[in-house]
């Protein structure tokens, strides 16, 4: 099993247990030094599948007490996770969707996220996913924005629903010109 170490907003990943968590999993993002750093869904995703054990300054840290570590330091934590384990319990590769304003980029199963050359060999991202309680309010600007912004990079927009009991519903907004 892979230890990582929990930083203030990451859990790090050192050595060969990096390589293979990134290269075969496709989790976190391999840094030039050789660390993988992982989200707090990921890591968090690795410790409930038995692949991961966490550990701060003090030691190791138990599931039930990571849960609560992680929600102090990303208050979205709960259903962000919730969204994370679903579409990566269906098979999908889940990265972060942070440079497109929303919290994941989807890879269709069976897909390569690692795979360079030119932007026609590169695998594409399938949906951007944002995550929201169930009771969330947002406005139409909002909607529309991230709707353009996945539109823009050929992406299907997703809006993922998480109820009190944390089930997640998927709903597709997407924009027409009449």
């Amino acid at each position: 099993m892979a230890e990582g170490k929990l930083t203030e907003s990451r859990v790090v990943v050192r050595g060969e247990d990096a390589e293979d968590i990134h290269d075969d999993k496709y989790y976190g993002k391999m840094q030039e030094d050789g660390r993988l750093e992982l989200s707090l869904e990921e890591a968090y995703h690795l410790v409930k599948r038995d692949f991961l054990d966490v550990r701060d300054d003090e030691g190791g840290i138990e599931e039930d007490e990571m849960f609560e570590i992680f929600s102090e330091k990303d208050d979205e934590f709960d259903f962000k996770y919730s969204v994370y384990s679903d579409l990566r319990e269906r098979g999908l590769i889940v990265k972060s969707g942070f440079k497109f304003g929303a919290h994941f980029r989807v890879y269709e199963r069976g897909v390569n996220p690692y795979v360079s050359g030119s932007k026609k060999q590169r695998q594409h991202t399938k949906w951007i996913v944002h995550a929201v309680p169930e009771h969330e309010t947002m406005s139409f600007q909002e909607m529309s924005r991230a709707v353009r912004l996945a539109q823009n990079i050929r992406a299907t927009m997703l809006w993922a629903v998480v109820d009190s009991e944390s089930q997640v519903t998927y709903y597709e907004v997407g924009h027409t010109n009449p």
